[in-house]
């Protein structure tokens, strides 16, 4: 886009206060991932549960100098404002107008499953015969489709953008906005589904998008889907495709034979393809591209040619510790420009002032001279301290990079090379080109080299925490437990995401858990659960707040302050006792607990307790004369003090089962993870860890063979033994040998056999083809953290925190 600030206010119908002459590129709405000011503004989108009015301040100190909201802060006027009714609606107005601007063919695609990856295809097959524009990354809700939208330029022929919906009545929202020429549904699956009645009504909703399509791809392989869509749509081009040998476009082999190749049938006519990921999903996306292929013209012969340079999509970005203190940023599954700018955005979610980028180049720019120009605009924006240019067309643009930039040839010229080798406390952004093989410099920079990792999807622990906030009140706050290294995931990493996604408060165990968090740069207030005797110095000195529970504990703390001349009134949480019997006053004490803490240089920040059995149905009434206890003890204690503290005491299990009572706070701990004893919860929420190593060597082992350690396994039948790198000192328990537990290799699982080693355990394959180096799965889905708890006859608490640090944590943003 490229408008004046005059002009969209004309477009929109909405008032500006400022210079009309300004120029809008680019429209940002999170001021923390800001990654460039230049000619863009800062749209303050108001939802039910937040305000983005709360970071105007933010995003003008970081350099805008426009701003788009529904309200007038005249204390900022120095910048241009453009006034609007309602913020999401403007940014649809305008991306409707930018559409209609141009006479470019679209598609679009909806469904539950595979939209990005079928978008990412068919740009792959179809950008070197058309100028394409398409989403980035899975930019399709109400918010992400018009600014996909607003991507557009007049160079563009096609746009390929992907429509999401997860609740009724939002497909009529996007459809006003964009109407696709050809229209795409991809699989009807369960996501989202809770929120609708029926299947029925999500593919009604799905399929509304269609309305003014000419042509409609469609998977054919669900009979509602098929009914719904002819019934509707009889008069428009219909063109299914599927499993189901009824489709236009389906498989007449069996496409699991990797021997052949997978024979299509395309209407009345017959080739085959390529494919060399055989599971349903990868072959359905497969036949929908085809599909969409064949109705832009393409011969067998070109579809084929096409699909033989697909690309595997990874929409995701890893984290990993580096040698010398560095932090490696590995976004190197794909690059382009709008992949580039969302890398930009993400590094400024991590709280490290110095910055290296390692770029090579982009292999399928056109025009690399503009290209090249506007990339290294961007990256000069973004201060980094050092830039590092792998290629033969990338560096020849070195000079007008402004950080201390280094050429290379290849990738081992940069391993090799000492500019690289001396990054210390630097964030080093990985972007490359596949070709280049950039794992090779996240291999070489990273601290350990484990083939055992511990794999933590911090959007998807985002995604269960805000299942659980959607219990809550707006104004509730929350408390994330981040204590025994959260929950073995791993301490500042997941703090500085929770931090970055304004969480209220954090939660750790002992005081030098919060210090390191404080070392790191962490802000948040940090609550300390267990504050022993001797840390008393270091919590007051890195402003943590500590848990009294005794008198002992608060005069202890007290006679501290005044040893250090606090004179501040120093804020601490008040914990009762409500039937736990573990920590905590109790009613008779509460009299002169006021009169202490009345007299003394103190603030009660919170009052709060704990709740023993809120994921025990079979215990209700006690949860709830625990509830009952702490309302009325909180009250009689809250009467007495000077001031109104925060009140808590519902866990991760509380929030769901007992939302009625969730006070001013909740604090959620294991249910960031995707653990729940509620079924339905359990359903809406994602797995966030992944414990996962590989197979070092495959042995055959014959009738009467033994395995490990005592023998403790003998072959009843001839086997195969698969060797993992993975034993007791990595936290797998000795008891989950001997087919007690199991693991997953495609899906499949397999027994533990014969004891448990330190380092190393063995999987009895049977006859099943596995290969040395292939994935293991200790847990994730199959089996799930639940799963393998119970083959270690414990709790998933104890699964985690019992995984060792010498376990490589490996963290990744979708």
């Amino acid at each position: 886009m490229n408008y004046t600030t005059k002009q969209i206010a004309e477009i929109t119908g909405s008032q500006i206060i400022g210079d009309g002459s300004l120029h809008v590129k680019n429209i940002a709405y999170d001021s923390r991932t800001l990654f460039s000011v230049s000619d863009s503004a800062f749209l303050a989108i108001n939802t039910t549960k937040n305000s983005g009015e709360k970071y105007i301040q933010s995003a003008i100190e970081k350099g805008i100098d426009i701003i788009i909201s529904e309200h007038h802060h005249p204390q900022y006027d120095n910048i241009t404002w453009i006034i609007v009714d309602n913020s999401m609606k403007f940014l649809q107005k305008i991306a409707k107008f930018h559409l209609e601007e141009f006479n470019l063919k679209t598609i679009g695609i909806t469904g539950s499953n595979g939209k990005t990856i079928v978008k990412e295809w068919l740009y792959q097959s179809l950008f070197h015969d058309y100028a394409t524009v398409k989403s980035p990354k899975s930019f399709n809700s109400q918010l992400g489709l018009p600014l996909s939208l607003l991507e557009i330029n007049k160079k563009h022929q096609l746009g390929i953008f992907e429509v999401g919906i997860s609740k009724p009545n939002e497909m009529s929202i996007l459809t006003d906005i964009f109407s696709p020429q050809i229209g795409i549904l991809t699989h009807i699956g369960s996501a989202h589904s809770s929120n609708f009645h029926s299947e029925e009504e999500l593919i009604a909703e799905k399929i509304y998008l269609f309305k003014n399509s000419e042509i409609i791809i469609y998977n054919g392989d669900n009979e509602l889907v098929v009914n719904k869509i002819n019934a509707g749509y009889s008069s428009k081009k219909l063109i299914s495709f599927g499993f189901k040998k009824e489709n236009n476009v389906s498989i007449i082999n069996d496409w699991k034979d990797k021997s052949q190749e997978v024979l299509i049938k395309h209407f009345n006519e017959e080739f085959s393809v390529p494919v060399y990921q055989r599971d349903e999903a990868t072959i359905s996306n497969v036949l929908c591209v085809i599909s969409v292929l064949k109705e832009f013209g393409f011969d067998h012969a070109r579809i084929v040619e096409k699909l033989n340079v697909l690309k595997s999509i990874e929409m995701r970005l890893e984290s990993v510790n580096g040698v010398r203190n560095n932090l490696i940023i590995n976004d190197s599954f794909n690059l382009d420009l709008d992949s580039l700018k969302i890398a930009f955005q993400n590094i400024k979610e991590y709280n490290k002032p110095q910055k290296a980028l390692i770029l090579t180049d982009f292999v399928e720019g056109k025009n690399a001279d503009q290209l090249y120009q506007e990339v290294a605009a961007l990256t000069n924006e973004q201060k980094f301290n050092s830039v590092f240019l792998i290629g033969n067309e990338i560096t020849k643009f070195e000079r007008v990079f402004e950080a201390a930039t280094f050429t290379f040839n290849n990738t081992t010229e940069l391993i090799d090379n000492v500019a690289i080798n001396q990054i210390e406390n630097h964030l080093i952004l990985l972007k490359g080109a596949r070709k280049f093989e950039i794992e090779k410099v996240k291999s070489y920079l990273e601290l350990q080299k484990h083939d055992t990792v511990l794999e933590v999807n911090l959007n998807s622990i985002l995604h269960n925490i805000n299942v659980h906030r959607a219990l809550l009140k707006p104004e509730t706050k929350m408390m994330a437990m981040v204590k025994a290294y959260s929950y073995g995931l791993g301490g500042y990493e997941i703090a500085e995401f929770l931090q970055h996604h304004h969480i209220d408060y954090l939660g750790v165990a002992y005081a030098d858990e919060g210090v390191d968090l404080r070392k790191s740069g962490i802000t948040t207030p940090i609550m300390v659960m267990n504050p022993e005797q001797h840390s008393y110095n270091i919590i007051i000195d890195y402003n943590l707040e500590p848990e009294i529970y005794s008198f002992r504990v608060l005069e202890l703390f007290n006679e501290k302050l005044i040893q250090k001349g606090i004179q501040q009134r120093y804020p601490l949480h008040i914990k009762l006792e409500t039937g736990m019997h573990r920590l905590g006053f109790k009613k008779h004490e509460l009299g002169d607990l006021i009169k202490k803490l009345n007299s003394m240089n103190v603030k009660v920040q919170s009052i709060f307790s704990h709740l023993s059995s809120s994921d025990d149905e079979g215990e209700k009434e006690y949860t709830l004369q625990q509830i009952h206890i702490f309302n009325e003890n909180s009250l009689k204690l809250m009467a007495g003090l000077n001031n109104q503290p925060i009140r808590h005491i519902l866990n991760t299990s509380g929030i769901v089962n007992f939302s009625a009572y969730q006070f001013d706070m909740v604090r959620i701990g294991i249910g960031m993870v995707g653990v729940s004893a509620n079924v339905e919860i359990k359903k809406q929420l994602k797995s966030a860890v992944t414990f996962k190593t590989v197979i070092s060597q495959i042995s055959a082992v014959k009738e009467g063979e033994s395995v490990g350690y005592n023998r403790k396994f003998k072959a009843t039948q001839n086997t195969n033994i698969a060797t993992i790198p993975v034993g007791y000192a990595d936290g797998i328990p000795r008891l989950v040998g001997n087919n007690v537990g199991f693991v997953g290799i495609r899906k499949n699982l397999f027994p533990i056999v014969g004891n448990v080693c330190m380092d190393m355990m063995m999987i009895d394959l049977g006859d099943f083809l596995a290969k040395e180096g292939e994935e293991v799965i200790i847990f994730n889905s199959n089996p799930s953290l639940e799963d393998f708890a119970a083959y270690c006859k414990t709790i998933s608490y104890e699964v985690l925190t019992s995984i060792s640090r010498r376990v490589k944590r490996i963290y990744i943003k979708d």
